[in-house]
């Protein structure tokens, strides 16, 4: 007998929120394989800005992707503060750099509003939309599949 779709599945989604250079984004909860503390990153000759180089995560070789730099935010200043994200884009394994992790939480699909239009196809590229958060603020949803991709 097939089981029956959860609540999550059916009405709501689960994401996990973070931060970067002060503010607040998320990602699904489903794509994260794990977090993991800063380690520093071997660097990659001609590589983008925001790929900060590879490190040997239990013999595979996975790419670090400065999430900052990749929002046109800034790069980041690294340290042991930082966190990894590892996620799966796709069919590949890559390490999200971020400031922090804050929480796993559950959102109402109905709450997801879509990023607004400003003039800007980087923004609709990234942004899969904008969920509100405690205290009247928002939090962005992160589009993983568009990380990777150049522009």
């Amino acid at each position: 007998m097939k089981d029956a779709p959860s609540m999550i599945e059916k009405h709501g989604l689960e994401l996990i929120s973070f931060s970067i250079a002060g503010q607040e984004y998320c990602v699904d909860v489903l794509s994260v394989r794990e977090i993991r503390g800063w380690t520093q990153a071997t660097t990659l000759p001609a590589s983008p800005e925001h790929v900060r180089g590879v490190i040997n995560l239990r013999g595979v070789v996975l790419p670090i992707v400065d999430l900052s730099a990749r929002l046109g935010l800034g790069v980041t200043n690294s340290s042991a503060r930082n966190v990894i994200i590892v996620v799966d884009i796709e069919d590949q394994q890559v390490g999200l750099l971020v400031d922090a992790v804050s929480e796993i939480f559950s959102v109402d699909k109905s709450a997801v509003q879509p990023a607004p239009d400003i003039g800007s196809e980087a923004v609709k590229r990234m942004v899969k939309g904008i969920l509100p958060a405690e205290g009247g603020r928002l939090m962005s949803w992160i589009a993983l599949e568009n990380t990777m991709t150049v522009n």
